[in-house]
């Protein structure tokens, strides 16, 4: 009997908000292997908020996720036959298969990975994407030094998270910016940060300053709008700011900054990056990160939905905020 592989499609762009109704669930027969060919059954689909500029056509840094097909995403799972050599039955792997159940491919791209002190789905969050592109603005942009403010938004995040242990490590001040109090308390008492402010509060400028007595050295930029408006206040002259993200107008509602001219007048380096246009970087801060997972010196959260049919509303719910730490889809 032919194995049966469920899919969901991009189908339509957003006009506005993205919705579920962007999104279809399909079911297509797996075809018989080719030689040279692996085939993985995805155990956890991650779900990351450069998706959301994917399903738009708007000019990029990265071409359109094409309509009617499979929605793309980073996946851990376990081969489960193979017709390559590199690849045996069993073997862990991480790859970017998308929101499917199983994956097929020639192996490009198909990393195996070693789950004996590292969970599958760590591969997916701090020793993955979001992990490298931590280390990647704090450590070559931020270039933190011992005894600087580093602050961090949407510091409860994937990435977020860990740019604030690195900074603890560094031997910096790390201050978050989260939303609400749970998880400011997660950042300052499980993470370790100095500090965190809760944007949601409704005093967001005033309650940075008080928790960055001597300003702020580096930024780690995942929302913008506002949360940034308020940290560009508090910038050092010679501060730096790695944007890595500016999740505040994905959604088709992007705010200007109030206060640009702060750019120059603190002769700021602000530096705009894309993680995967560096890849040079990325053994190195793996074996970092892998390292701190293993020694369960690097801590991090999952929110993990059941089910390839709940993804869509775990996508949209992420692009609210209402996970907390790393968003996984569990496919088994």
């Amino acid at each position: 009997m032919t194995q049966t592989n469920r899919q969901i499609l991009l189908v339509s762009r957003p006009t506005g908000a993205a919705s579920v109704d962007n999104f279809r669930l399909v079911e297509t027969p797996l075809a018989p292997l080719e030689v040279g060919q692996v085939r993985v059954r995805n155990h956890y689909l991650s779900l990351d908020p450069y998706m959301r500029g994917r399903m738009s056509d708007a000019k990029s840094y990265a071409t359109p996720q094409p309509l009617g097909e499979v929605m793309i995403g980073g996946t851990v799972g376990e081969v489960v036959e193979s017709q390559n050599p590199k690849f045996k039955a069993g073997d862990k792997v991480v790859g970017m298969f998308g929101w499917q159940e199983f994956g097929t491919s020639d192996g490009t791209g198909l990393v195996a990975v070693d789950t004996t002190h590292v969970p599958l789905s760590a591969y997916l969050g701090p020793v993955g994407m979001p992990g490298v592109t931590a280390w990647y603005g704090l450590n070559r942009i931020i270039a933190p030094k011992a005894g600087e403010t580093v602050v961090v938004s949407a510091a409860s995040g994937a990435v977020g998270s860990v740019v604030g242990q690195l900074a603890k490590r560094a031997g910096c001040r790390a201050v978050g910016i989260a939303g609400g109090e749970e998880k400011c308390r997660y950042v300052v008492e499980t993470l370790g940060f100095d500090a965190c402010v809760d944007y949601k509060a409704g005093n967001l400028y005033h309650d940075l300053k008080a928790a960055t007595p001597n300003g702020i050295d580096g930024c780690f930029e995942n929302v913008g709008g506002e949360v940034l408006d308020a940290t560009l206040a508090r910038m050092n002259a010679f501060g730096r700011i790695a944007l890595c993200g500016m999740i505040s107008g994905y959604e088709g509602n992007p705010q200007p900054l109030k206060y640009p001219a702060l750019m120059l007048t603190q002769r700021l380096l602000v530096q705009g990056f894309i993680v995967s246009e560096h890849m040079d970087v990325w053994p190195q801060a793996l074996a970092e990160l892998g390292a701190l997972v293993a020694q369960k010196q690097l801590t991090y959260r999952e929110t993990v939905a059941e089910g390839l049919e709940n993804a869509p509303a775990a996508f949209l719910g992420m692009l609210k905020g209402q996970n907390f730490g790393k968003q996984l889809v569990k496919l088994i």
